[in-house]
């Protein structure tokens, strides 16, 4: 039974609240369904929401990821095997169809699956019926189908990757979730929200919130990564911002770095990143350089390459 409540999405763009409508309204219909987006925007996190929202909410989701296994490998896990059915087969392994059974399965990066494995759930889809590994009889399930990709499914049709008469059942209609790029107005709530989680989680009393430089630098980022990319920019960001009880003042964007500390803020003029953090410090440079995630050594390297160290004073 599927009791658990989905992560709910947040957000407040225009683009982001007529995607939650459209899975509102396409929710409670019992058809196959297709989820597309770029890597990183939330597709397993809608997929939820569509079985969540249905009359089948209080039976099992069962979640799949077709890229993480080879065609023989995945054909087993959807459709089960039966015993001896290859080498290591020593017994029985029921299918995720029979798991899924009266609920909804979520078959993510479906664009991965071989064509063999298309046709055989396009006949699940069509008929609710299959038949294990090395099996005669057939079993029958009552299944919602749920898909995702990031890919142009029309497009590996017509290069021959993806059956079209699969295509053509799996989207009954087709959920496109907006990048975080056209959702301007929802990074800096997502931001502030993973931040307050990040926070409980390393037990800090408080965040006390992004400055004006971050503010900027998240909105400048063009989120290649969408959410998943923000996420993990401000966790990375806020454990490694050990001055907790001021405000974030570096974004840690890129985690591959030149130094051993990573670069300031992609998209944000380093001398501008450095005035504004000595002056949040009150030109401490230790207290800077711990803020900063550099050494103090680091530090001035940079302030003397920017011409912001103060020249020492000739001796009398």
């Amino acid at each position: 039974m599927n009791t658990d409540t989905p992560a709910t999405p947040i957000g407040q763009s225009p683009a982001f609240l007529a995607m939650l409508a459209h899975v509102s309204d396409l929710a409670p219909i019992d058809r196959p369904v297709l989820v597309i987006g770029e890597r990183g925007t939330g597709k397993e996190v809608v997929a939820s929401r569509l079985a969540y929202l249905s009359p089948r909410w209080s039976q099992s989701l069962v979640k799949l990821n077709c890229a993480a296994l080879a065609e023989s490998l995945l054909d087993s896990e959807l459709f089960g095997h039966e015993a001896g059915a290859f080498t290591g087969a020593v017994r029985r392994r029921v299918s995720r169809f029979e798991m899924a059974d009266r609920g909804t399965i979520f078959l993510d990066e479906i664009a991965n699956a071989s064509l063999a494995v298309q046709e055989k759930l396009l006949r699940v889809i069509e008929y609710g019926r299959f038949e294990r590994v090395g099996g005669s009889e057939p079993v029958r399930v009552d299944v919602r189908v749920i898909a995702a990709t990031h890919e142009d499914l029309p497009a590996l049709v017509r290069a021959g990757r993806f059956r079209a008469d699969f295509l053509d059942r799996l989207a009954f209609d087709v959920i496109r979730i907006p990048p975080l790029r056209a959702r301007g107005e929802d990074i800096l709530l997502l931001a502030d929200y993973f931040a307050q989680k990040m926070t409980a989680e390393l037990g800090r009393a408080f965040f006390a919130g992004f400055d004006e430089a971050a503010q900027a630098s998240l909105l400048a980022h063009d989120w290649p990564g969408n959410v998943r990319e923000l996420r993990n920019v401000v966790e990375r960001s806020l454990y490694r911002h050990t001055a907790w009880r001021e405000r974030l003042s570096l974004l840690r964007i890129d985690p591959f770095g030149p130094t051993a500390a990573p670069d300031l803020v992609a998209a944000a003029d380093e001398r501008v990143q450095l005035e504004r953090a000595l002056q949040a410090h009150q030109f401490n440079q230790r207290r800077t350089a711990q803020a900063l995630g550099l050494s103090y050594d680091q530090l001035r390297h940079r302030l003397r390459r920017h011409g912001l160290l103060a020249p020492r004073a000739p001796r009398s």
